[in-house]
């Protein structure tokens, strides 16, 4: 894919680039002020984006660090182009149409300029409008291909499908698995492993739908879907409210709407080198994905399970791997507890107790061979700024760690 900067002149490269500093110190005001805006004018967009992470900052964070790339790179977009497929996925699977792209760029215009008041000249902002337009057109064109692809695939579709919930399975006392079939009885598109799904809620009192995305947590090739929802308590997340609704409302036989599955996160599932796949709480759902397709198609491929959760009463699956690396010899796997009962003592659930660390980590994988280990993981930001640190002082090449975060964007540096 080739980006067309060309369309724009020296001059208003150099002014977009001279302003990266600005948008450094000033980025997430702009941007909150861009969303309070945009939805004020055109509430119905309310029906697309999360209203917790626009409470809680994500989303305007999330923003303010891609417009910052996109002014860095502005002269070289294929730089920028994984972070653009990356959120083009998301796009895709929230069903965000070209048509709704000028509606951000005025706004986001109109933002700079309240911001920064009268250091945003004119000449400021007609750069930065011709910029927006370019990088528009990028995602536009990206997004474009990956709603092409999504429909073109046997049983793909776009938009959003009706399916019924077939099987509703608790999995521990805060995760909850939901099996969802198509409702029209056809078939359904395949997935990559660590792919995920959008679901569309219509909650009864609520103004405005709601779409959260949830990883698929089975191996692909089902008549199925499942993905495997952690109930949020008020303390931790004070709008929870798609992941809530899941475990209080919806149950076997109801219908809900899911858009086809999307992502970047994905296991090489070529790939021959060993795998690590290393995960905290609910960000086990990928990696089950994972698991579940090596020991299906690639039975001679090693690989470490290794999750960290606070306790045997909130792991979810447990036994599904532990049944996995009975019977599958290419499988170790290892648990860390935090704060473990003492059931778990008892029935000797875990491997450590605390948190995951470095020298545990180097304990159950060899030093020599994590060169040669694809890394996977996902879980709670501060769990994976430890994972990613580790790795990083390990040298582990770049190519070889992959990550999730569920939610915007955010820094693990």
């Amino acid at each position: 894919m080739t980006t067309e900067t060309t369309q724009l002149d020296a001059k208003t490269i150099d002014i977009v680039k001279s302003t990266v500093p600005v948008l450094a110190e000033h980025g997430e005001e702009i941007t909150k002020r861009f969303y309070e805006m945009m939805f004020t004018n055109h509430p119905e967009l309310l029906n697309i984006f999360n209203h917790t992470n626009q409470k809680q900052g994500k989303q305007p964070r999330a923003l303010a660090n891609t417009v910052y790339a996109a002014a860095q790179y502005i002269d070289n977009l294929e730089a920028i182009l994984p972070v653009v497929k990356q959120i083009a996925h998301k796009h895709r699977s929230l069903e965000i149409k070209a048509e709704q792209y000028p509606i951000v760029g005025k706004h986001l215009l109109l933002a700079i300029k309240e911001v920064l008041g009268d250091a945003a000249t004119d000449e400021i902002i007609e750069a930065w409008e011709k910029a927006y337009g370019v990088i528009a057109d990028v995602f536009i064109q990206v997004e474009r291909e990956m709603y092409a692809e999504s429909a073109a695939k046997s049983g793909g579709w776009n938009g959003f499908r009706h399916f019924v919930v077939e099987k509703k399975v608790k999995e521990s006392d805060v995760i909850t698995s939901f099996y969802f079939k198509a409702k029209d009885g056809e078939s359904i598109s395949d997935f990559l492993p660590g792919q995920y799904v959008s679901i569309r809620c219509h909650i009864t009192g609520e103004e405005y739908t709601h779409i959260r995305q949830y990883s698929l947590s089975d191996s692909p090739g089902k008549d199925y879907y499942r993905i495997s929802v952690k109930r949020e308590s008020n303390e931790q997340v004070p709008d929870g409210i798609v992941s809530n609704y899941l475990h209080d409302h919806v149950n076997e036989g109801d219908v809900v709407e899911l858009t086809a599955p999307a992502g970047d996160f994905v296991l090489d599932v070529e790939g021959k080198k060993p795998v690590a796949l290393i995960s905290g709480g609910v960000g086990l759902t990928p990696m089950i994905s994972m698991l579940n397709t090596i020991v299906e198609k690639q039975p001679e491929r090693n690989v470490t399970f290794i999750h960290a959760a606070q306790n045997g009463d909130v792991h979810a699956l447990d036994e599904h791997v532990t049944e996995v690396a009975h019977n599958h010899e290419n499988v170790d796997y290892f648990v860390c507890y935090e704060k473990p009962t003492e059931e778990d003592r008892h029935l000797d659930r875990f491997d450590k107790e605390g948190y995951v660390d470095s020298e545990w980590l180097k304990s159950l994988l060899k030093e020599n061979d994590v060169h040669h280990t694809d890394f996977y993981f996902c879980g709670p930001v501060p769990f994976m700024k430890v994972i990613r640190k580790v790795l990083s002082d390990w040298g582990v090449p770049e190519e070889n760690v992959h990550f999730e975060f569920f939610g915007p964007a955010d820094e693990l540096h």
